[in-house]
């Protein structure tokens, strides 16, 4: 257990930044993160506080799958996705196969949760809690789905639709990849995917449930400070 816990979190909006770039930054940081736990670990006195980050982006156009995701849920060739000015990766994180393009709100939380709680179900749980409330802002209904991970609309109906997906990895307490929130998403690239391995649910995003297109950097300061808010934390920008 961490000894000297730090709910210090810095954040930083990355603007529109390619997919690997994004990864490797990430991965970057949740690698010093460990490396500080593993020299604490080693040492009784000394310890060190670990960092936390919250990472907001867009991505190009760009289809991610899953550690244990099934390749055959991306419905278009590898070789053909230059034709819609795409790219794909197979990532270290759970679940399946998603999209993410410019217009979705992707928020990557590399936090040490030894700082703030040890419960990844609860970790999950708080950021579809975030989402959730974000869109209760705009009068949009949002939900959980039994068994199924992520935001959803009529959640359990015929119409049920997913507005933002989750996908995260951990090691010792520590967190890697996170959300995908569909605010002015081009939803056309769905076409090209079963999204999330699920192949009977659409998928929405706020410009469609409210029928214009949305002041992205307006959700982003709600959704900041509702994370914020939920896990405690004491933002650095």
């Amino acid at each position: 257990m961490n000894d000297i816990l730090n709910k210090k979190t810095k954040f930083l909006d990355l603007g529109l930044i390619d997919y690997k770039q994004a990864w490797d930054y990430q991965t970057n940081l949740f690698q010093a993160i460990l490396d500080v736990k593993a020299t604490n670990r080693n040492q009784s006195d000394n310890q060190l506080p670990t960092n936390n980050y919250l990472l907001f982006c867009e991505h190009p156009n760009v289809y991610t799958l899953g550690k244990s995701g099934d390749e055959r849920n991306l419905l278009i060739r590898k070789e053909d996705l230059p034709s819609i000015d795409a790219t794909y990766y197979h990532i270290n994180r759970g679940g399946d196969i998603t999209y993410h393009g410019p217009g979705q709100l992707v928020v990557y939380p590399v936090l040490d949760l030894e700082n703030f709680f040890t419960d990844i179900h609860q970790y999950m749980r708080l950021l579809e809690e975030t989402v959730i409330q974000t869109l209760a802002e705009f009068d949009i209904a949002a939900g959980r789905m039994a068994g199924m991970t992520g935001v959803w609309l009529d959640a359990g109906l015929a119409t049920a639709r997913k507005i933002c997906a989750l996908g995260v990895k951990t090691s010792r307490w520590v967190t890697l990849h996170g959300l995908a929130f569909n605010v002015n998403t081009n939803l056309d690239y769905f076409k090209y995917i079963v999204p999330c391995g699920i192949a009977d649910k659409a998928v929405t995003s706020m410009e469609r449930e409210l029928g214009e297109p949305q002041d992205l950097n307006a959700i982003k300061s709600i959704l900041k400070n509702k994370l914020s808010a939920h896990f405690g934390m004491e933002i650095i920008n």
